[in-house]
């Protein structure tokens, strides 16, 4: 499986980075197992976790995710075979975001415990708290950096003013910089990323990794009408999507999925592998068909006429 550069870093991830949100909510530790195994050995390096997940289920607490990664990773002595992110910042008990050095230099130690790794691959700013200097919150990575404890940092969530002023600050005091982003976006959720932070990720040579990559499986074609909705617990989430905008963008899956002998979820993943916007895009798995469906997805070659259906389907006013 070929690999792509994660901006100007030396990691290489496979085309799509393996999101670990559901380990500890859906999936319990050997199901997480079962799906890492599975996409491990069908070539997906990458893993995308947080320290925050999954504590909105009903008794977690928070690094869940994290410690079944962890014990996984120690089981089957791969660590040094999978490139490791994770995320600081998000309220994870005290009651606020925080990207405070002495919080950031805190939940770093306890990302790591739980982890069982002496570095982090990559280290996300995940919410902004809108308070800390991005001097203070550089800083603070600079000294994991220089321990040895991360190896490079990335962002998620920033506004377009807060990712420019903590580059700036990169360049202007030599701190370090932040090589990745990491947006939401796919096929329906377009307007925020590409008006926001895309322009500034092109400009800076930034990576991008993105998570909804299938609007939390409506890109599945799973999710048609409201009787729908029940079908999983993400499925309240998906109202949303079901306008006329989002019956379009399902029909042109469905054509592309018929047209390409793949899933309708494999073309949405496509479609971000295929856009100069994205390095690699972010997709969970909780059965062994949506690992397929990462397979195919990486196996599709959508021609420039494919690509302009999905893009004309997701236009937010209809092409005349």
């Amino acid at each position: 499986m070929n690999k792509r550069k994660l901006g100007n870093t030396s990691l290489q991830t496979s085309p799509i980075v393996v999101g670990a949100n559901v380990f500890g909510w859906t999936l319990n530790e050997k199901e997480s197992f079962a799906i890492l195994d599975e996409a491990f050995e069908a070539g997906f390096n990458t893993i995308d976790t947080a320290d925050a997940y999954s504590r909105w289920a009903e008794g977690n607490k928070g690094g869940e995710s994290e410690t079944i990664i962890g014990q996984w990773m120690k089981e089957r002595g791969n660590r040094d075979q999978v490139v490791v992110i994770t995320k600081v910042g998000s309220d994870m008990g005290q009651g606020h975001k925080d990207i405070s050095e002495k919080y950031i230099l805190k939940a770093a130690e306890d990302s790591l415990r739980r982890l069982q790794t002496d570095h982090i691959d990559l280290y996300f700013t995940h919410w902004d708290d809108d308070k800390t200097p991005v001097e203070e919150t550089l800083g603070a990575y600079q000294k994991l950096i220089q321990a040895g404890k991360v190896r490079y940092i990335g962002a998620s969530n920033l506004s377009p003013e807060r990712l420019r002023a903590s580059l700036k600050a990169s360049q202007e005091h030599g701190l370090p910089r932040y090589e990745v982003f990491e947006p939401g976006y796919n096929l329906y959720d377009r307007q925020e990323y590409e008006q926001g932070v895309a322009p500034i990720c092109q400009e800076e040579g930034l990576g991008v990794i993105n998570y909804y990559a299938l609007a939390s499986g409506f890109l599945s074609g799973k999710y048609r009408q409201e009787e729908d909705l029940n079908k999983s617990v993400r499925g309240g989430g998906i109202k949303k999507y079901l306008d006329a905008r989002g019956q379009r963008i399902l029909a042109a899956l469905d054509s592309l999925s018929e047209k390409h002998a793949v899933s309708q979820a494999s073309i949405a993943l496509a479609w971000l592998m295929h856009n100069p916007l994205v390095t690699a895009p972010i997709a969970s798995a909780t059965k062994s068909k949506h690992v397929q469906a990462f397979t195919e997805a990486t196996q599709v070659v959508l021609r420039s006429e494919d690509m302009e259906l999905l893009d004309n389907a997701s236009a937010y006013t209809i092409p005349s």
